[in-house]
C-alpha cells in the first residue's frame, strides 16, 4: 500500500468517547442473557483503542450500543462531550446521530450493489448536504489513501474481499466523524495493508481529533495500540499496549 495521503484537517471533536456502568441483557426472567455487565471505557479525541475478547465475550453488542444500533438496559454513553444514553436515550433523532457522529466499519463490508465504488463511499457525504462533486472528491482521495482508487467505476460485486473491506473504511472515514467504531477492518488484509489502515486511522483521529475503537483479533496490528481494553463475560478491564510507532 502507498503512503496514506495527508487527510484535510477538521474541527476538532471535544469528549471522545465515554462509557460507564454499561450494561445490556437480553430477554426476561429464566431466559435473561447478561451480554453486558459492566463496561466502562473512555477513548480521548485522537486515541485509537483495541477492543479484545473472545468469542460471545460482548464486543459486538458493546460495539451495537455504543453505534446506537441497540438500546442498553442501563448505564451512560457520551460521544463528543454530549450524552447520548442515560437510562433512556437522550438524542432524539438516532438515524441522524449514526450518519453524522459515527463512522462503522463492521465485518460484513455491507456496500449498496447497485452503486459504484465511489458512489459507495460518496454517498454519506452528499446525504449531509455536501454537494456531490465534492463528495466525490473526497470519495477518491480515500479511495487512493486505501489503495483502491483502480476500483473507483467498479461494482462491489467486482470486488476482492479485502477490496471490499477497504472500500467500506473509506466509507466510515467520508463525514470525519467524532467517533470510528471498526469491528476487525484488517481481518482480510494482509500485513502490508493491514498496517496501512491502522497508520491511516492513526492520522486520521490526530488530525480530526476522532476517538476510535477498534475490535480485533488481529495480532499483525496488537502492537500498534498504546491502550487494549479485554473484554470477559460482559465485562472491561484495561492493559497498557505497545503502542509501537507506525511509520508514515
Amino acid at each position: 500500500m502507498r503512503d496514506p495521503l495527508k487527510l484535510p484537517s477538521s474541527p476538532s471533536h471535544q469528549g471522545g468517547i465515554v462509557i460507564e456502568g454499561l450494561r445490556k441483557v437480553y430477554g426476561q426472567g429464566d431466559t435473561a442473557v447478561q451480554a453486558l455487565r459492566q463496561v466502562d471505557m473512555t477513548v480521548g479525541p485522537g486515541e485509537v483503542v483495541g477492543l479484545v475478547g473472545p468469542s460471545g465475550s460482548g464486543k459486538s453488542t458493546l460495539l451495537k450500543c455504543l453505534g446506537a444500533i441497540i438500546e442498553p438496559t442501563a448505564g451512560r454513553m457520551l460521544l463528543g462531550g454530549k450524552v447520548i444514553y442515560d437510562g433512556a436515550w437522550k438524542i432524539p433523532d438516532l438515524r441522524t446521530l449514526r450518519r453524522d457522529s459515527i463512522g462503522f466499519v463492521f465485518q460484513a463490508p455491507y456496500l449498496i450493489p447497485f452503486l459504484d465504488v465511489t458512489d459507495n463511499v460518496a454517498l454519506l457525504p452528499m446525504l449531509a448536504g455536501l454537494s456531490n462533486s465534492a463528495a466525490r472528491l473526497r470519495a477518491l482521495e480515500l479511495l487512493g489513501a486505501l489503495d483502491v482508487a483502480h476500483r473507483a467505476r467498479a461494482q462491489p460485486s467486482e470486488l476482492s474481499g479485502g477490496e471490499q473491506q477497504r472500500v467500506s473504511i473509506a466509507r466510515a472515514l467520508a463525514n470525519r466523524p467524532p467517533v470510528i467504531l471498526a469491528d476487525e477492518p484488517t481481518a482480510p488484509l494482509d500485513s502490508a495493508r493491514a498496517l496501512g489502515v491502522m497508520r491511516i486511522l492513526n492520522q486520521m483521529a490526530r488530525q480530526s481529533q476522532t476517538a476510535i475503537i477498534v475490535v480485533t483479533h488481529d495480532e499483525k496490528i496488537m502492537p500498534t495500540f498504546k491502550r487494549i481494553y479485554h473484554i470477559r463475560e460482559g465485562r472491561t478491564v484495561e492493559e497498557v499496549g505497545e503502542g509501537r510507532a507506525l511509520e508514515e
